[in-house]
């Protein structure tokens, strides 16, 4: 698959005419506020040696130019273009439009037979402990691994063996996506996360399912953002599933 596939992909959903107002960029989450007052975020990843696509700041530019710096290599700049392309994907109308809010507690496995399978997690994403509990290996797999994590470079070893495969929706921000979805191609796959995109079209592209979050407390989440404090964002939202 074309590498760029799901990158053009996100970035030509977005149609011109809404404009951002705000950005923060948190340790753990950039955030980005347009003129009709959504808000979208994605996880800040670390990672300024290349020079960003875009000298201006976002503010005042249309989301749908700044979603193309999902592209950089600058990351920091990246993780914005994500955050610009989730405040016009990840709104209430949109969950509401597919019909695909679900509650957190099982947002991510609902109704999958997990009896027998081996599960890769890659990425710190929260399981709740009937997850693990059901399957019949897991493996979590880390660029920053901790105690019992396989590092990242596991996954070329592990992936291809999982029967379902969860993975963080900041790979679309670093850029292993694609090459983690090569791997996984013989399991059912999941992105998950704060940081992915409510946008259907990324179904057909060897993704089984998009388990994300919507912003609906954004004063709650500004405020947090701007104070320093970190930690999951779900509190100010209503987690999808598609």
């Amino acid at each position: 698959m074309n590498k760029n596939l799901i990158y053009d992909t996100i970035i030509n959903s977005i149609p011109k005419g809404e404009i951002i107002v705000d950005t923060i960029m948190g340790d753990s989450w950039s955030l980005v506020e347009t003129n009709k007052n959504n808000v979208g975020i994605a996880m800040t990843t670390l990672g300024s040696t290349r020079p960003p696509i875009f000298k201006e700041s976002l503010i005042g530019m249309d989301v749908s130019k700044a979603s193309q710096a999902i592209k950089s290599w600058n990351l920091e700049e990246a993780s914005l273009g994500l955050a610009s392309a989730n405040a016009y994907l990840n709104t209430e109308e949109k969950m509401k439009q597919y019909n695909c809010e679900e509650p957190y507690e099982n947002y991510c496995t609902r109704g999958l037979d997990l009896s027998g399978k081996k599960l890769g997690i890659v990425g710190h994403l929260k399981m709740p402990k009937e997850v693990k509990e059901a399957v019949a290996k897991y493996y979590i797999l880390e660029l920053n691994p901790k105690p019992n994590d396989y590092p990242a470079s596991a996954c070329e070893w592990i992936l291809p063996e999982c029967d379902i495969v969860i993975i963080t929706g900041s790979s679309l921000i670093n850029k292993t996506l694609p090459r983690l979805l090569e791997l996984s191609k013989n399991a059912y796959t999941i992105l998950a996360g704060p940081t992915v995109p409510l946008c259907p079209e990324l179904l057909n592209l060897g993704i089984d399912r998009l388990a994300g979050l919507v912003i609906t407390d954004t004063n709650g989440l500004k405020n947090r953002q701007t104070s320093g404090i970190s930690g999951p964002p779900y509190e100010f939202g209503k987690t999808f599933l598609l």
